[in-house]
């Protein structure tokens, strides 16, 4: 008889498996046109991309476990994936930026500036409206997010935002038994 493994077991591989697709996909976008990494629509796709992964492999620890999984035990298994691949994403993006190219935080940080300013005129708000010691702080604020702290505040981020994305996961991957009704 096989011993099932629990959650937390079954979501390692998976999360790994994950995190090594996102690392390919960062160093992907990172030479094809590293400006890439500082859009908004790379970090959806990424989204995407990891959460149809979850999906996949759930329904396939899904199947393991006899056709059925609860809520918790998806949202577990979901959350888990997420979490290890999340690590293994920040990993690889401070390799990047710090010994791969160490140039790359400065170029990153501009283009954010630049989309920040861009979006704030879309709104109606002018840069030349703000003090020149406002724009610095943002400037330098933006710089920051691409530092190993700056990195590892927004895995803190990413992980509450994942945790979230894991409840969702987990109501797409639960089955309940129907058969267990009276």
């Amino acid at each position: 008889m096989e011993v099932q493994q629990s959650p937390f077991q079954a979501a390692i591989k998976p999360g790994l498996t994950i995190g090594l697709v996102s690392l390919a996909i960062i160093f992907l976008a990172y030479f094809v046109n590293s400006s890439l990494l500082a859009s908004g629509w790379f970090g959806f796709v990424s989204l995407v991309i990891s959460a149809a992964l979850v999906i996949y492999f759930g329904s396939q620890y899904r199947n393991e476990q006899g056709g059925f999984m609860t809520f918790g035990t998806a949202f577990n298994f979901s959350f888990i994936s997420l979490v290890i691949s999340a690590l293994i994403g920040t990993i690889g993006m401070i390799l990047l930026l710090l010994v791969v190219d160490p140039s790359l935080p400065q170029v990153l940080a501009d283009i954010t500036f630049q989309t920040a300013l861009d979006t704030m005129e879309k709104f109606g708000a002018s840069a030349d409206s703000l003090p020149p010691e406002q724009l610095e702080e943002m400037r330098k604020a933006t710089l920051d997010s691409y530092t190993i702290i700056g990195q590892l505040k927004g895995l803190g981020f990413i992980l509450i935002f994942y945790a979230i994305v894991a409840l969702i996961l987990g109501a797409i991957l639960k089955k309940r038994d129907k058969s267990l009704d009276y």
